[in-house]
């Protein structure tokens, strides 16, 4: 196959790739979890309650209108405005109405988590009595794909083109091609492509946040310059704008400005620009907030160094004709900017990994940890290629050398034939180094967009940590005691069947527990089904199904008792039937801590 036929084929696989991950209709995942709430999530009280509080695994932030409470008729009731509990950023707290009634009522909440992404859930309580909500839209603000859809993409983009911008910098100053008008149009592609998707994401952030459509995305915007993610991307903005104008004067006046303090300048400006991602997503929070900074601001650095400086060095030897045009030391520097971008890769992936999975389980039990397994096979299949494109930059560069051999070899009177080494075509030398850095490339990006996936998902850690594992499964936060909470989408493939069922495992530990469904329909609000059946196998001891032996409480579906006997990973399957015909079984891992 010809090097543009590999291109063609890299280039589609990578659209599909990207095509496929944007096109998967789910909510984006986000960092913080909730851990609990007072009054918890499915409780009888005496008395009505003067304020609701919702704690969290992590700071969140508040939007305008994140509380959203429902009485027993669906009426949504006037609240006061939510805040912070003193001194608490993970804790939120809303004021109730004085008096409220006997009936169940659903609260519809949604926040802002500390790595930028927002999350979103429902929770109830009733007072005096459970009741019977109407089966009526809930107006719980869900994700709006267009919004969420258009809002990935920008963010995709924006790390493919920081990726080339840095990286198509780095191999002109570091790497020296003869030539380097050819790698211009990559900049400015790189640049205006950071720039626009910039300015996309600011625009898009506040319907991001509040789940709305991008329609009121200017009426948010200044709303959004106040939060974080939005600051952020206002500092990138401006960091832009000075490597835009450093770029000029260098151009105007590069003999008066010291190569050394361009070279700073340079290195301080793309370490400040990575940091505007590393800041607003996962490292922004959690464990060793400053040593995951550091981590993944380098990671950020090292991917751009490595897959930029790729289509920089594809662009140059694709111009490069007359292998003789070519200097050894343009691969051979490159090969060096691989070898030590490979080395803090591997160091900083580590990392990562360990701080976002927290355990061996959630590598394959949760969605992070299975991401992370599939950009793990593409960082494999990246580094043979890389290690096929380093055996032809080292025959590339042994060719001055092996010629000069044979001039001093045929000098000295010796048969070049029994003396000299086997001549190696350098143009046959240059093919094959070009098809294997296209190769090398197109792997690249796939790893690039299985990163960007990262960012968006709920890291295993966490995840484990809201199915009541981890070294704090059962504590409480603040007093208040932490249940898995566990929402499975089902579809029956009858018209109206498809909804969710949010399954609250109280406290989600070994021995006695108390279970809670809501099943929720296709728009969103409190569905009443015919039938629900919850249980539970333990497959890695061939274990169950245990009957939860939940029934209908008017409303929702509970089991005071179930007992679970032993720890691991359990497989929750619920059963739904919505007509006398139709039913499906839904499945889920949970993890269940002593």
């Amino acid at each position: 196959m010809t090097p543009y036929g590999l291109l063609r084929g890299a280039l589609t696989a990578c659209a599909a790739l990207v095509l496929l991950v944007l096109g998967a209709a789910v909510p984006a995942s986000a960092h913080a979890t909730l851990r609990g709430s007072d009054p918890a999530d499915g409780t009888v009280l005496q008395r009505a309650p003067r304020e609701l509080t919702l704690t969290f695994s992590e700071s969140v932030g508040l939007l305008t209108d994140s509380f959203r409470v429902y009485d027993p008729r669906n009426h949504r009731l006037r609240t006061g405005e939510a805040g912070h509990a003193p001194g608490r950023s993970d804790t939120a707290r809303l004021a109730l109405p004085a008096r409220l009634g006997k009936g169940t009522y659903t609260v519809a909440w949604r926040v802002v988590s500390a790595d930028s992404h927002p999350v979103s859930g429902a929770l109830t309580f009733s007072v005096g009595e459970r009741t019977a909500t109407p089966v009526t839209a809930l107006p719980e603000r869900t994700e709006n794909q267009t919004t969420t859809g258009l809002y990935n993409i920008a963010r995709y983009l924006a790390y493919l083109a920081m990726a080339l911008l840095l990286g198509t910098a780095a191999f002109a100053v570091y790497c020296r091609p003869p030539s380097r008008g050819h790698l211009r149009p990559l900049l400015l592609v790189g640049a205006w492509t950071l720039l626009g998707t910039t300015l996309a994401l600011l625009v898009l952030r506040g319907p991001y946040e509040e789940g709305t459509s991008p329609a009121n995305a200017f009426s948010l915007l200044s709303r959004t310059m106040t939060t974080r993610p939005g600051e952020l991307l206002l500092v990138r903005l401006l960091l832009l704008l000075i490597a835009a104008a450093g770029a000029l004067t260098l151009r105007h006046w590069r003999r008066r400005v010291p190569r050394r303090a361009a070279l700073t300048a340079a290195v301080l400006l793309s370490v400040a620009l990575a940091l505007t991602w590393s800041a607003s997503d996962h490292a922004s929070a959690g464990l060793q907030v400053p040593v995951a900074l550091a981590s993944t601001t380098l990671h950020l650095l090292a991917t751009a160094a490595w897959l930029g400086g790729l289509a920089a060095l594809l662009l140059t030897l694709r111009r490069a004709t007359d292998p003789e045009a070519l200097p050894p030391r343009v691969v051979t520097r490159f090969s060096r900017v691989a070898l030590t971008s490979v080395v803090v890769l591997v160091i900083t992936g580590t990392y990562q990994s360990w701080r976002g999975l927290g355990s061996w389980q959630a590598l394959t039990g949760t969605s992070y940890g299975r991401i992370l397994l599939a950009k793990l096979a593409a960082v494999v299949l990246l580094l043979l290629a890389a290690a096929w494109s380093r055996v032809w930059t080292a025959s590339l560069a042994r060719r001055p050398v092996a010629a000069e051999r044979v001039r001093v070899l045929e000098g000295a009177g010796a048969p070049a034939a029994l003396e000299a080494p086997e001549p190696v075509s350098p143009s046959l030398t240059l093919t094959y180094l070009r098809r294997s850095v296209l190769a090398e490339a197109a792997v690249g990006v796939v790893v690039l967009v299985l990163t960007t996936l990262l960012t968006s998902t709920l890291p295993g850690r966490a995840a484990e940590e809201s199915s009541g594992a981890g070294a704090g499964a059962g504590a409480g936060v603040a007093g208040i005691p932490s249940a898995s909470v566990t929402t499975i989408p089902f579809d029956t493939g009858a018209p109206g069947g498809r909804g969710q069922v949010q399954i609250t495992l109280d406290p989600g530990r070994v021995g006695p527990n108390s279970v809670q469904a809501v099943v929720y329909g296709p728009d969103g609000g409190l569905a009443s089904v015919p039938e629900l059946r919850i249980a539970f196998v333990l497959p890695s001891r061939d274990l169950g199904p245990l009957d939860t032996k939940v029934t209908n409480r008017g409303g929702y579906w509970a089991a005071d008792t179930f007992s679970l006997p032993m720890p691991g990973t359990w497989t929750m399957k619920a059963t739904v039937r919505v007509s006398e015909l139709d039913q499906v079984t839904v499945e889920r891992s949970v993890r269940v801590g002593r």
